[in-house]
């Protein structure tokens, strides 16, 4: 299963700051950063930004991911399941009774221009 979630981009703080108990830094290089998320049920992180960005999921549950302008996405996914997010600014909460497990990759590069036709 993959699920596209859509938004402005808006920059704001950067998520190891924001929800140091959820985000945790896994490698860096001068492209990509791998993240990996946490979130116990009821867990929050206020907003914050991510760059484009892949998500894989580990431990499946429901997130409600809420972007800058207020718009709410609920999103249920299953270990295995992917998801790309254009990048954004964003809140999330883990609103089930499961433990939610993602690994991030984070694009360091911005999306290349159309080509011109």
């Amino acid at each position: 299963m993959a699920i596209t979630i859509t938004a402005g981009t808006v920059l704001a703080q950067d998520p190891l700051k924001v929800g140091p108990n959820i985000y945790k830094l896994v490698t860096e290089n001068a492209r990509i950063r791998v993240l990996e998320v946490t979130f116990k049920p009821g867990d929050q992180i206020a907003s914050h930004s991510h760059p484009d960005h892949l998500g894989y999921v580990l431990s499946g549950g429901s997130l409600k991911i809420t972007n800058a302008a207020g718009k709410a996405t609920d999103m249920t996914a299953k270990a295995g399941d992917t998801f790309w997010i254009p990048a954004e600014t964003h809140s999330a909460v883990n609103t089930g009774k499961t433990e939610v497990k993602i690994l991030v990759v984070e694009l360091k590069e911005p999306a290349p221009a159309p080509a011109k036709k």
